[in-house]
């Protein structure tokens, strides 16, 4: 017995619509986010789609670039009957974005030409059907363009001759391939469905994808620790850095250094005369983050360093950190943009029980929200004004989220090629949801990944979609604020294999020199991840030419990447079986198996590893092949490898990795 009245069932919009469109892929959480590619890049789509019956379906990924008004198309193709998979690819050949969605319909064409060939096959009479099929291709020349309309209109009249003279040349005639191409893309979309969503593709240029960082403090270029170096000392590096084939150079902030509170060598809170400083204490009476600090130069030779450094083939990166020094502008300009303590003094950053007088973070929950973020996006448009279209942002996870996803739309609509990294070593879901909200490249936890389990799990995760269409890794071995106790133990065969597992894991990567060349791993005290004598608190004077210097190696490194295609894009990482765990190897290849490398790393900083290395000789198209050659690119050595286990061993203290080419460059 019924308790009440049931309810009223509502019609849906068109119940003739009968596709449905599931499990799209590439779509993040629900098309909330983007997903990232290259210019050049070819975006594949997949999805399920099915209808009720045994009717025959077609299906198209529609895209365009934004603000057009006219959707492009591309046909999908059935790859898995049995599954319902079907896959399309359209290239994103523009700087910005791109929308896409799809949409499906029963093809009446399509349904008819298969249950005619079946027809036909079986020997039934096909007279009727041959009738319905001519009906088909005159109503799709109807709605055709001219010229696709001019070709069915000749097959029309072919098929009626034919009809005339030999009906079994007509029945095979209206099955040709070409006629079956051109009708069904004209075929009526008689209540096709459109997917729900529209999805986006945020498209940014190669560096994006590839590329070699070198972070250098410009006050510490220089021969004597007590000069200042500046942007014209720079300049004479270049060379240097562009010899061992970096192509970016990042500067930690270059804007006036604040004197209240300014922090003293080794991080002391007592500053004695003539310290330099933090130059993340930004801002002082000659200007905040639109200045230059006066002793590094002024804002023309800034401009001429970027000149200069492009001749090397190299991007300078800027640091972004909204933070500001007790002695900033701001501070008496916007009063409204800092936390004030009861007794009417700023908020001084701090981390209870520690202190950091000499920082004062920003409100961004004051009232002017707006101004301040109209600001801060001035601050980035400033400089690239100047020339600069490379940004690494200090710690963005301490700002909200909402602000990061404002601001990079609005840098990138004025300035598409314009790229951020994001430094955030933080919990992995606000890592990922900057990823998410736009940061084109992301600190990793890489540096602290050092046995053979941890990076095969963590790397893994990467390489897995969702991730790997929104996540570009950025694998940094040591920077300012990390010096890992690998490093600090393993001194320089730690450093190697760091190196190569940092250039090779990933397609971005970047050291922090010149203490990465030279090995510097010292730290400030036993468990501490700091150094000693950081220069983030003093100008130092490295002697990059000393004999027992990383920088050949490192070119070796980089000289690798460039000539292989395998190293320079995210998602071609396999880890193969090695019988030692503590070594480590993994194949990069491109996926047309044209270029194919296999990376070896002794994690054993201290003893000579061997083992087996088993390759995937099928996959890898050498299952044929009695023996075959690999080289490897460090040191020019070859060996002939047969069947698919092979030995491998490796000395620490001579080189602890290979990078071995087994087919391409």
């Amino acid at each position: 017995m019924r308790n009440g009245p049931s309810p009223r069932a509502s019609f849906p919009p068109d119940g003739r619509m009968r596709v449905i469109i599931q499990d799209v892929v590439p779509e993040i959480e629900g098309g909330r986010y983007p997903i990232k590619r290259i210019v050049g890049d070819q975006v594949v789509v997949e999805a399920s789609i099915f209808a009720d019956g045994h009717d025959s379906l077609s299906a198209v990924v529609r895209y365009r670039t934004a603000g057009a008004s006219e959707w492009q198309e591309a046909p999908m193709e059935l790859v898995n009957w049995g599954l319902d998979l079907w896959r399309a690819e359209f290239s994103v050949s523009k700087l910005g974005s791109y929308t896409y969605t799809l949409q499906a319909w029963v093809d009446s064409f399509k349904s008819w030409r298969h249950d005619f060939q079946k027809k036909a096959e079986a020997g039934q009479d096909v007279s009727a059907d041959w009738i319905a099929g001519v009906e088909h291709i005159q109503a799709c020349a109807d709605r055709a363009p001219a010229e696709d309309g001019a070709k069915l209109r000749e097959w029309l009249q072919k098929l009626k001759d034919l009809r005339k003279v030999e009906p079994s040349q007509a029945f095979r005639a209206i099955l040709d391939d070409q006629l079956a191409v051109i009708a069904e893309r004209n075929s009526e979309r008689f209540a096709a469905v459109t997917y729900g969503r529209e999805l986006q593709v945020v498209v940014d240029r190669e560096k994006a994808r590839f590329s070699a960082w070198y972070e250098m403090f410009p006050r510490s270029c220089t021969s004597d620790p007590s000069r200042h170096g500046t942007f014209k000392n720079c300049e004479e590096r270049l060379g240097y850095i562009a010899g061992m084939g970096f192509d970016v150079l990042y500067f930690p902030p270059i804007h006036p250094i604040g004197r209240s509170f300014r922090k003293g060598k080794n991080n002391n809170p007592v500053c004695a005369p003539g310290d330099a400083g933090s130059p993340w204490g930004i801002g002082s009476a000659e200007g905040g983050h639109k200045a230059i600090h006066r002793e590094l130069g002024t804002l023309k030779d800034f401009r001429r360093l970027l000149t200069r450094a492009k001749e090397f083939g190299i991007e300078i990166a800027l640091d972004i950190a909204f933070q500001c020094s007790p002695d900033h502008p701001w501070i008496k300009e916007h009063p409204e943009w800092f936390r004030h303590r009861a007794d009417g003094s700023v908020q001084y950053a701090e981390n209870p029980p520690k202190k950091y007088e000499d920082i004062y973070p920003l409100n961004f929950e004051t009232e002017k929200w707006r101004e301040l973020w109209h600001e801060l996006k001035s601050v980035v448009l400033f400089w690239a004004e100047q020339g600069v279209r490379i940004f690494r942002v200090d710690n963005p996870h301490t700002k909200p989220f909402a602000f990061w996803e404002w601001f990079i739309q609005a840098v990138k609509s004025e300035y598409p090629d314009a790229l951020f990294l994001a430094e955030a070593f933080t919990r992995p879901k606000p890592m990922q949801e900057l990823a998410k909200l736009g940061f084109t490249q992301s600190y990793t936890y890489f540096a602290w990944r050092n046995t053979k389990q941890e990076l095969t799990d963590y790397f893994t995760e990467l390489e897995q979609p969702p991730v790997r269409d929104y996540f570009r890794p950025s694998l940094w071995p040591n920077t300012p604020d990390i010096l890992t106790e690998y490093l600090q133990r393993g001194g320089r065969p730690a450093f190697i294999a760091r190196l190569v597992l940092a250039a090779t894991l990933g397609s971005n990567y970047g050291i922090y020199g010149p203490a990465f060349e030279l090995f510097e791993n010292r730290p400030k005290a036993p468990g501490s991840e700091e150094y000693l004598n950081s220069d983030k608190y003093e100008i130092r004077a490295w002697g990059i030419a000393r004999p027992d210097s990383l920088k050949s190696i490192i070119k070796r490194v980089n000289q690798a990447r460039k000539m292989n295609p395998a190293l320079q894009g995210h998602g071609r990482l396999r880890f193969v079986k090695v019988d030692n765990g503590e070594l480590i190897a993994y194949l990069k290849a491109t996926a047309d198996g044209a270029n194919v490398l296999l990376i070896v790393v002794n994690l054993d900083s201290f003893n000579r590893q061997s083992g087996w290395v088993e390759l995937p000789l099928r996959e890898l198209r050498l299952d044929g092949q009695p023996s075959f050659v690999v080289r490897d690119l460090l040191t020019g050595a070859q060996y002939e490898w047969r069947g698919p286990r092979n030995y491998v061993e490796l000395d620490p203290n001579v080189l602890p990795a290979h990078i071995l080419l087994i087919r391409g460059a």
